[in-house]
């Protein structure tokens, strides 16, 4: 081998993966970041109006932020909600599924029930469920179910009510997640060190201190993926909403992934929607930092 050869074989790796890095993310960043100071309508932008882009969305545009009226309202509040339940939500039901199914008869059968959401496209489960939250009861499965087990409830028009509507796309989301969420927790469950459990329950641990205080800090490697994987899933979700409520009713369910394809495809303002997707980028960098800081401890 020639010398210096070791110090020279990097650099082969490095420049493709350099030139990928440049051309994947940081031009297509910046260009976003230029575009998003430049007005005007089409899919370029060509007027050049510096930051009123940032004043209009934080200030003049109720759809985006609407803070004059309790509780506040607009795509960024919506997208904070989305980015407290939808994880959380996803996080807690895969892992109870994983844990309570573990063992039972019938288990893989039960997974694989669980998991199918995930073979079905996102748009077909958005139709899916526009005839689950129908108002009327002899389509919509969910007002049926509450109809009969509940005497006198009147119907519910889930996507066409303002107060009720991103709730019901958030339970439409956990049930398309969910099975990923537990397929990862089953498989982290089932590796667990079976002989430091025994131990817990040789000493006195009942099932649930057994889990809580033995189980759950063992499987925090899984838990930090799901969670980050439902964050970056709740920031650029749009097929949901797109589908399901086209950011209706009156804007009630529009937030942030939408907003930016809504601006730029329908209102043809790429500038107003460059914007909206920097605003996002911003949202993005926590968990980013997050991750960098998970991948590098395992690595020590």
């Amino acid at each position: 081998m020639a010398p210096g050869g070791n110090r020279r074989t990097p650099w082969l790796f490095l420049s493709p993966a350099l030139f990928l890095l440049l051309a994947f993310f940081v031009w297509p960043t910046l260009q976003t970041m230029w575009w998003s100071l430049h007005g005007g309508t089409g899919l370029v932008p060509t007027e050049y109006v510096g930051l009123e882009n940032y004043t209009r969305l934080l200030t003049g545009d109720r759809l985006f932020l609407r803070l004059d009226r309790w509780p506040p309202s607009g795509a960024l509040v919506n997208t904070v909600l989305w980015l407290v339940l939808f994880p959380a939500l996803t996080t807690t039901l895969g892992m109870l599924i994983a844990v309570l199914a573990d063992g039972v008869r019938y288990e893989k059968t039960v997974k694989a029930i669980i998991f199918l959401p995930m073979v079905i496209s996102a748009t077909a489960a958005s139709v899916i469920f526009r005839f689950v939250y129908s108002p009327d009861p002899t389509i919509g499965a969910a007002n049926a179910a509450l109809t009969s087990l509940i005497p006198g409830f009147e119907p519910v028009p889930w996507l066409g009510r303002g107060s009720v509507v991103n709730f019901a796309i958030i339970a439409a989301a956990v049930w398309i997640w969910c099975g990923l969420a537990m397929t990862v927790f089953s498989a982290a469950y089932k590796s667990l060190n079976q002989e430091v459990l025994e131990a817990a329950r040789v000493d006195g641990a009942g099932p649930w201190q057994t889990f809580w205080r033995i189980s759950l800090p063992m499987l925090a490697r899984p838990v930090t993926f799901i969670v980050i994987a439902m964050l970056i899933n709740a920031l650029k979700m749009l097929d949901l909403v797109l589908v399901m409520t086209a950011g209706g009713p009156r804007g009630a369910s529009r937030i942030i992934g939408f907003s930016v394809y809504w601006e730029v495809f329908n209102n043809s303002r790429a500038g107003y929607g460059s914007a909206i997707a920097i605003l996002m980028l911003l949202l993005l960098i926590p968990v980013i930092l997050i991750q960098i800081h998970r991948i590098r401890v395992e690595e020590r």
